[in-house]
């Protein structure tokens, strides 16, 4: 059989030769997972799966470690660290590459084996999971932990149902039944459930096994085709149901050395491939207990009537026999048993025999001794709550060079200090778990937990005196010494030797001072093989070992020394000792009448520990506390004090420096003045020379001014004479160029006019077809309206022969009345729209003139401002005609006088609103305007009178009373166009005016502004 070291390789192969079908035993290789280093050791594979075709495994360690091993190819490759440990593992799913691994921290992740990076992270239980269970489609995954169940969909990763069960029941495994929609639910109660996978209904539930025949189920298997289903559990026994009718079929019991059944699997034959078929299947039992004997590892047929022989083992002879459904038995007393499949008394005897466990297994069976429960939440808690304050500063008294083991001590001790008080104020127990913190540094919860059970149980009573020594285990180790070796005592007691001089050290450094890491293996060996009084029987054997030497020293330090350093003395006679102390020690005086029994921890959360002086170590703590604080208080006014003496001597070289500066110009004022009063006599002297040199340079330069004054003169006689000239023939050329601008602008107004002429003949076209249009339609509109008051005259006198008919008809009336004003109103809005034309056509016009195109804007924005105006009326008006129809509503009785009625009261609205809006046109200049609206306004009262007996309108019969209305409007026009070219010249010459007085102007020749 060939061995494949994983070793610290990432990737290599598998085997260096392939192997043979015929390989002993079925084995083809053997993996193990090595590290190398301060001590060697092998770290254990904790889950593994196959994928779908079965060519590639998928293999997670206790520290995290993923591989993937290819056996078609001979490869293996570390996909993953996850750096905690993993639960389950599933290596099914519909994406090939993907895998599920289930960690310590409650949490199940998908990874891909190409990639190695992290697909999704699924959450949501609160304890570990325990097995992950995949559709066969791949695209479904179940994750199980004990006390619930979640269904996710793999393709979004989203959970999509979840089961919850009573804290009291559990959850054993929940799992996909091969070739159906089936998912099988096991409890710890024994009671399993058949689900239907789309509508998640209970479809079954397997009958309870009858009485005598019940077994606590642990492991569970299903053949291929989802017919068979089997269960073990902590009994030589294993349950066959068939899952067709529901019913248990057989019960196989086993040998008697197989006590527990850890894991069952179907083996496929060659003929079935895993069906209910003749041939059946054959399944492989494993017991996980300590004895190696060919019987515990068997295989067996089942069938449907009678049970074959076992396959033939070269050890020994295996028999087996079917029990019936009522056969009773009785489970093993299992008061030695523990954790992993080990008991207690064979572990004796096994270490009796050898001296110590074996190496490569010493922790594992470390951890099944003490029944660690590996309370992953709770030390969580602990360790979250950060480094204790007793602990900060551990490097000062402990300067470990490992920067790790240091971490790991101090997060060690943080949370013994924070699960218990007394541990922050116990000055020894760094040096009490150091030697476990230096062996489970890679397992920061099995170290803590490990020092927590040797504190509760081999530290008891230790804490009954603090802060003093146990005076009470020390007496106790005192009155065994006396017992056994009372020559040895009297010398100790000569030279004034205590128990704590030759006791406590060994005790409370856990013997790590004086003994070897194999001697201190061996003997911690022991000490947890056996009852917590061997602890200190231990004590005792190595004084008694130790009395040659100890009887020939006489000073006090040779004591202490010989105490806290290694001795050349045999562990294994020291051993011997204690066994023959714990044996020949009489019951009065013997430590294990009072310590208890060895007691683990409790699972889930960690007992509590109270048993010292809690006063005592309150008051430590508060004087801790208080001396901590004024410590910082100290610190504090130090650092302050410090501050204050820097300022003061930033101040007083401050001033140092500005007295200095001071000095310095003072000093410098000094020269200053003096060479002052040096250049003010001198200047003076030189002002005498000046003003005689003045004098003579002043009649010179009266001479010469006179000259030059007679010749300046006549030059500026000539210079004015040219400027003239110039000045006469530049008004010559710009009066040419005025003149020619003039004609130019003469011509442009007159192109202008004649566009502007043919656009109002076109404007005026368009307005005689959309007048003559708009009559006719006021004509028909009118015929309508007098047929209306001849049927509103019929109903007035129907209604005052019927009075009490219903009111539909006047409301008609009220309506017809309302489309008359509503015609009216219309009609108002035409004329309006024409004076709106008309206003384009001036603002069109005045376009032409570039130099106030300024004053035409805002003239747009009034007149803007008027529509909206008139808009506003517009809107009033219609209020106004709303409230009449209200009125004419209430008033059905006088409909005879309605219409006379309105017509007055729209001729006074309209009045209004022509006064308004000529108000506010005469505001802007625009009477006249208005004045021709009103004008029209009488003529279409006119007109509307005559409708039905005029025949086609046009234009000119807008003002039968002046003929030449069309002629005037141009005049009054250009008559506003002239006022306001003038008013503009006026706000100019204003604003230059203003201009000047503010800002005086350059001598330039005036330009004139003509219109």
């Amino acid at each position: 059989m060939e061995t494949c070291d994983l070793g610290d390789r990432q990737d290599g192969s598998i085997w260096r030769r392939k192997p043979s079908p015929a390989a002993p035993r079925g084995v083809l290789v053997n993996i193990i997972h090595s590290v190398k280093g301060y001590h060697s050791k092998a770290i254990r594979f904790l889950n593994v799966a196959f994928d779908s075709a079965g060519d590639s495994l998928l293999a997670g360690d206790y520290q995290g470690n993923i591989y993937i091993f290819d056996f078609n190819g001979n490869r293996f490759s570390l996909v993953q660290r996850t750096m905690q440990a993993c639960t389950a593992l599933a290596f099914n799913l519909r994406r090939k590459t993907e895998f599920l691994v289930a960690l310590a921290d409650y949490s199940v992740k998908c990874f891909d084996t190409e990639t190695k990076e992290l697909v999704s992270r699924m959450g949501g239980h609160d304890s570990a999971v325990t097995s992950i269970s995949v559709h066969g489609s791949g695209r479904y995954a179940i994750t199980t932990s004990t006390d619930t169940a979640q269904l996710w969909d793999l393709d979004t990763f989203q959970r999509k149902r979840k089961l919850n069960v009573r804290q009291s029941v559990g959850i054993q495994k929940v799992f996909f039944l091969p070739l159906s929609n089936t998912i099988l639910s096991c409890f710890k109660d024994n009671s399993v459930f058949a689900w239907e996978f789309d509508t998640l209904h209970c479809k079954y539930r397997l009958p309870t096994p009858v009485e005598g025949s019940a077994l606590l189920y642990k492991a569970f298997a299903v053949t291929r085709d989802g017919r068979i289903f089997v269960a073990g559990g902590k009994s030589n026994q294993l349950h066959l149901w068939c899952l067709e009718s529901k019913q248990l079929t057989r019960i196989i019991q086993m040998p008697p050395k197989v006590r527990a059944v850890r894991h069952l699997e179907f083996l496929p034959d060659s003929f079935d491939g895993g069906s209910n078929q003749p041939p059946p299947p054959i399944f492989k039992v494993k017991d996980w207990s300590k004895c190696t004997s060919e019987a515990n590892k068997l295989t067996m047929r089942v069938t449907s009537g009678r049970s074959k022989r076992p396959c033939k083992s070269k050890g020994s002879k295996i028999q087996t026999r079917l029990m019936k459904l009522q056969v009773n038995t009785s489970l093993e007393n299992k008061e030695n048993d523990l954790s992993g499949g080990l008991n207690k008394k064979r572990l004796q005897a096994l270490l009796k025999g050898f001296g110590e466990y074996p190496a490569k297994y010493r922790m594992f069976v470390w951890r099944s001794l003490l029944q660690l429960p590996e309370n992953y939440l709770a030390f969580s808690s602990l360790i979250d709550k950060g480094t204790h304050s007793a602990f900060v500063n551990i490097q000062k008294e402990y300067p470990i060079k490992n920067r790790r083991l240091l971490r790991v001590l101090q997060r060690t001790l943080s949370a013994l200090a924070h699960w218990s008080a007394i541990f922050a104020e116990t000055p020894y127990i760094p040096l009490l778990a150091f030697p476990f913190v230096k062996l489970f540094q890679n397992n920061q919860l099995i170290c803590f937990e490990v020092v927590a059970t040797v504190v509760v149980n081999f530290c008891q009573h230790w804490f009954e005196y603090f802060p003093n020594p146990p005076v009470n285990v020390l007496g106790m180790m005192e009155n065994v010494l006396a017992h056994h070796d009372k020559e040895l005592l009297q010398h100790l007691i000569k030279y004034n030797v205590t128990s704590q001089v030759y006791a406590w050290p060994l005790l409370e450094t856990l013997f790590s001072e004086v003994l070897t890491r194999e001697e201190w293996l061996k003997v911690f060996d022991n000490i947890f093989s056996n009852h917590p009084s061997y602890f200190l029987m231990v004590v005792v054997a190595y004084i008694i070992c130790s009395r040659a030497p100890l009887l020939h020293c006489n000073q006090t330090a040779d004591f202490e020394y010989f105490f806290h350093h290694r001795n050349n003395l045999d562990i294994n006679v020291v051993i011997k000792e204690a066994y023959h102390l714990m044996e020949a020690t009489p019951l009065d005086i013997h430590p294990q009448r009072m310590l208890d029994d060895f007691i683990p921890l409790t699972k889930g959360q960690y007992p509590v520990f109270n048993k010292y002086p809690k006063f005592i170590v309150d008051y430590q703590t508060q004087e801790r506390e208080r001396i901590r604080q004024d410590e910082i208080e100290y610190l504090r006014e130090r650092q302050l004090a410090h501050e204050l003496e820097v300022k003061a001597w930033e101040h007083k070289a401050e001033d140092e420096a500005w007295y200095r500066k001071q000095e310095i110009l003072l000093e410098a004022e000094e020269q200053r003045r003096k060479v002052l009063l040096e250049e003010e006599e001198k200047l003076a002297e030189q002002r005498q020379r000046l003003a005689a040199v003045k004098r003579e340079l002043k009649v010179k330069e009266l001479q010469l001014l006179d000259a030059s004054r007679r010749r300046f003169l006549k030059h500026q006689q000539d210079q004015r004479q040219m400027e003239l000239n110039r000045l006469n023939d530049e008004i010559i050329r710009k009066a040419s160029m005025r003149e020619q601008e003039r004609a130019a602008t003469v011509q442009d107004v007159e192109v202008r006019w004649m566009e502007l002429e043919s656009q109002r003949q076109l404007f005026e076209q368009h307005l005689i077809k959309d007048q003559e249009t708009a009559k006719k339609e006021m004509k028909e509109e009118v015929d309508a309206h007098r047929r209306k008051v001849d049927l509103e005259d019929h109903l007035v006198q129907r209604l005052m022969k019927i009075h009490k008919e219903d009111k539909q008809k006047p409301q008609i009336v009220a309506e017809e009345n309302l489309a008359q004003a509503e015609q009216k109103l219309l009609d108002t809005d035409w004329r309006l729209q024409a004076l709106h034309k008309l206003r384009h056509d001036d603002q069109a016009r005045e376009k032409c003139y570039e130099e106030i195109a300024k004053l035409l804007h805002d003239n747009r924005v009034k007149e803007a401002e008027l529509l909206k105006a008139m808009r506003e009326a517009e809107e009033k008006k219609w209020e106004e005609v709303t409230q009449k129809k209200a009125q004419l509503e209430e008033e059905q009785k006088a409909a005879a006088a309605a219409d006379e009625h309105r017509k007055q009261f729209l001729e006074g609205k309209m009045n209004e609103e022509l006064e308004v809006a000529e108000k506010l046109q005469r505001e802007d200049g625009y009477f006249e305007r208005l004045h021709d609206l009103k004008t029209g306004h009488t003529e279409r009262g006119v007109e509307l009178q005559q409708v039905p007996r005029s025949g086609n309108i046009c234009l000119n019969d807008l003002s039968s009373s002046e003929p030449s209305s069309h002629g005037r409007r141009q005049e009054d026009l250009a008559r506003q166009e002239w006022e306001l070219m003038a008013e503009v010249r006026r706000l100019r010459q204003k604003l230059t005016s203003q201009a000047r007085t503010r800002h005086p102007p350059a001598r330039l020749p005036a330009t004139p502004w003509t219109p």
